[in-house]
């Protein structure tokens, strides 16, 4: 299953792994890019000596290409460019933020530069700036959130650019992976599902609590401080929807929800800590290998393709 994502950044199947936070180390990257896929790791707010090292560990792990996932609201962004600059990290994904200050700089060291989207706008602009390819990432998906769905954004956003696009949100198998290649997508990133992975290195409870919900079992919180988060429900997000309905302040808010994240994800408070996971963690039922996701998501899509030839 090779598409034009695929020559673009050397690997085996058009699936690229979110770069998720804290969830997305070394371990989850090499192995997702040792199975044919494209492996990110999340740097998040990490310091930059701790992103180089888990870039040196990626290294160790594989030889096939990877990336990291700049998150613009860091503090540590410009060191963090230095970082994958300086250690030739051959693909980046960004969000949170524009880029474009640092696109020239990434592209002449031989990076791929790839941002998330959430609107055409941003999308054509971004495509203005020279960028390599753009993620169209629907609200389905885990953690920060846009306005649109994948389904309505994806197809709008390949009609509107001219580079490659990958769908992301609510994408968890074979059959999202067929889906957004029918609407024009060249390939997708899958977050949630591949949190289940077994190389993930997420605490267990973390994986737990996405193993047993259901499909309706995320709720948004945030939307009145304009960072509007997926999160699957628990005692902190009703807590943050009950401060959030009675006019908390925007500063009071994102007080309450500094370190959540990490809470969940490697201390395994799942009551009071941000459990982050897309709508589509209710298709996910059992824990696998990077490989073994790749290659039932990849089977099955072309088993879906297949089956299309008989319909039309």
């Amino acid at each position: 299953m090779q598409t034009q994502l695929c020559e673009l950044l050397g690997i085996e199947y058009p699936i690229l792994q979110g770069g998720m936070a804290w969830v997305a180390t070394a371990e989850l990257a090499a192995a997702v890019s040792r199975a044919g896929g494209l492996g990110i790791i999340g740097a998040g707010n990490m310091p930059p000596k701790l992103l180089e090292r888990e870039i040196k560990r990626v290294r160790e792990y594989t030889e096939r290409p990877f990336g990291v996932n700049v998150y613009y609201l860091s503090p540590f962004v410009e060191e963090i460019i230095e970082t994958v600059i300086r250690n030739r990290v051959p693909v980046v994904t960004t969000g949170a933020g524009n880029p474009g200050r640092h696109i020239h700089r990434l592209q002449e060291n031989g990076t791929k530069i790839i941002p998330v989207v959430v609107s055409v706008a941003l999308a054509k602009r971004l495509a203005r700036l020279g960028v390599d390819a753009v993620i169209a990432e629907g609200m389905e998906c885990g953690g920060h959130i846009g306005e649109l769905t994948t389904m309505a954004l994806v197809p709008q956003v390949v009609d509107a650019v001219d580079i490659p696009v990958i769908a992301a949100g609510g994408i968890a198998d074979g059959r999202g992976l067929a889906a957004a290649l029918a609407l024009g997508a060249q390939g997708v990133q899958l977050g949630t599902r591949f949190v289940c992975a077994r190389e993930c290195t997420v605490h267990q409870n973390f994986k737990d609590m996405i193993l047993k919900a259901g499909d309706r079992d995320t709720v948004v919180t945030g939307a009145s401080t304009g960072h509007p988060v997926r999160v699957i429900k628990n005692r902190f997000s009703r807590e943050f929807q009950r401060r959030e309905a009675a006019g908390a302040s925007r500063a009071e808010l994102e007080a309450l929800g500094i370190g959540k994240l990490r809470a969940a994800a490697r201390d395994g408070d799942i009551q009071w800590g941000s459990v982050m996971a897309g709508q589509i963690a209710g298709l996910i039922r059992r824990e696998m290998s990077a490989a073994e996701i790749i290659q039932e998501i990849v089977g099955e899509a072309k088993e879906v393709i297949t089956s299309w030839k008989g319909v039309f």
